[in-house]
């Protein structure tokens, strides 16, 4: 072989190598353009800024919440940002949380009206923080019954015409209380977790049927919802979860709906986000070779991270039960 042909040869390789890294960092996303997305929780926060990138994205769009003023106010919103005029965007007052039967009967009606549900993000929840013992045996129930029904319902009812279809996306947003539990969050931690094994689990059974999953695990973002969490904290809590500062909820509902689209599993923003999922990956789907790779060397190095963080949360804590007693 002759130098000419080692560098041609080289030069060959390397191509194929960023080829490759560009085709597996790039992946396609799916377009919604005249698809119908249902977003919940779409009044505010979160959802409200996922259903805006929906609407820019040219899709049909429906938000459901509770509060209907909130909604109309949302929807004059969703109108400013549309980019077709034969777009549909309307709204739906509902509590998710109330039955399935009831749920299935709207979403019924908004097939109808609009059409099959293309995409599914599921952005309604609450947070009520304390400790295990200091929260009461109500609050603990209606944490499951928002976090976690009110996107159970939903999903069962798209679930199977979008397997029967052969395509359809689902959003179940969560938090990274998903990945780990956190002092002053026990029950709504239970309630994410529960997210989480939902989401795994209609990956498994869904993804041969073209049906994409996205996990969303948004840190602290400033929301409406956010603002009443902080009311309930323990102080151990505002100091271990306030480290990473606030995200903006357009930022975070922008990106919800880009990995989403791209088929990412987990999506996330930020550092300390991206830290937490590789640490908590454990039986998470396949999401292309590079993020495994990352995966597989990093787990060990930040696994001494965890450990030091998990000792920092352990002295916070310390640290504030001796402050009572002084009190």
């Amino acid at each position: 072989m002759n130098h000419s042909t080692e560098i041609i040869l080289t030069i060959a390789g390397i191509v194929l190598v960023h080829g490759l890294i560009f085709y597996f960092l790039t992946r396609k996303s799916r377009l919604i353009k005249g698809k119908h997305v249902v977003v919940t929780g779409g009044s505010s926060g979160i959802g409200l800024w996922a259903a805006i990138e929906c609407v820019r994205l040219g899709a049909h769009v429906t938000i459901i919440a509770r509060n209907v003023a909130l909604l109309e106010k949302a929807k004059e919103e969703l109108e400013k940002r549309r980019v077709r005029d034969t777009q549909q965007i309307q709204f739906r007052s509902l509590d998710l949380s109330n039955s399935y039967d009831v749920v299935k009967t709207t979403l019924d009606d908004l097939e109808a009206t609009v059409g099959p549900i293309y995409m599914l993000v599921n952005c309604a929840g609450m947070a009520i923080c304390g400790t295990v013992e200091d929260t009461s045996i109500e609050d603990a129930r209606r944490l499951m019954d928002v976090n976690y029904f009110a996107t159970y319902y939903p999903t069962r009812y798209v679930l199977p015409k979008m397997k029967q279809a052969g395509d359809g996306v689902i959003v179940i947003t969560a938090s990274q209380a998903a990945l780990m539990g956190i002092y002053g969050y026990g029950a709504y931690a239970a309630s994410k977790f529960a997210l989480r094994g939902l989401a795994e689990t209609i990956a498994m059974e869904a993804r041969h049927r073209g049906v994409s999953v996205t996990l969303a695990l948004p840190a602290d973002t400033d929301t409406p919802g956010f603002e009443n969490e902080n009311r309930s904290k323990p102080e151990e809590t505002k100091i271990i979860s306030g480290s990473g500062g606030l995200a903006k909820p357009e930022e975070v509902g922008k990106r919800i709906v880009q990995d989403a689209l791209k088929g990412s599993f987990f999506s996330i923003m930020g550092l300390e986000s991206w830290i937490l999922s590789i640490l908590c990956v454990g039986m998470a789907p396949w999401r292309g070779p590079l993020l495994c790779f990352a995966q597989f060397y990093l787990l060990g190095p930040l696994r001494l991270i965890g450990l030091v963080l998990q000792w920092n949360f352990q002295r916070i804590i310390k640290n504030c039960a001796k402050q009572r007693q002084r009190t």
